[in-house]
């Protein structure tokens, strides 16, 4: 169970991956020995999975970012039965796809994808997503602006 101290040094690490214990401890008021063990354990214990980099997608030519909303089929055109778990891993492979959901309501599975284009967006969904065994439709939406924290 995590604490306020716990939280606090897990939002500092959200925000900057990079921050030191050292600086942690100066913008939180935290003994630097505290953080550091605080952080060890979490990390022991599987709270802290990893480490990311938060990238600017324009600066690498993938400015275009969309939600799809993913129906899918169990059974395969031979007959086979397929997953939903299995369905999503092998969309998951795509390597434009950065998260991917199981999901409750109207969609089975969500995914967001990053694109260079509108027309790459339009060649991933129609030429491939669409032909991978089990989805039978999708429905795109484009995000115009992403709000940061």
């Amino acid at each position: 169970m995590l604490n306020k101290k716990d939280e606090l040094i897990l939002n500092m690490l959200q925000k900057n991956s990079k921050y030191s214990s050292r600086e942690i401890s100066g913008k939180t008021g935290i003994p630097i020995t505290t953080v550091h063990n605080r952080i060890k354990r979490m990390e022991q214990e599987g709270v802290i999975k990893s480490y990311s980099v938060s990238v600017d997608k324009e600066k690498i030519g993938r400015a275009v970012t969309a939600y799809v909303h993913i129906a899918v089929t169990y059974t395969k055109a031979d007959g086979t039965k397929l997953s939903q778990e299995e369905i999503a891993r092998n969309i998951r492979k795509m390597p434009e796809v950065e998260e991917c959901a199981i999901v409750t309501g109207t969609s089975d599975i969500i995914i967001k994808v990053s694109a260079t284009s509108i027309n790459d967006l339009h060649n991933l969904v129609i030429n491939r997503l669409r032909e991978i065994d089990g989805v039978l439709s999708t429905l795109t939406s484009i995000v115009l602006k992403n709000i940061e924290s």
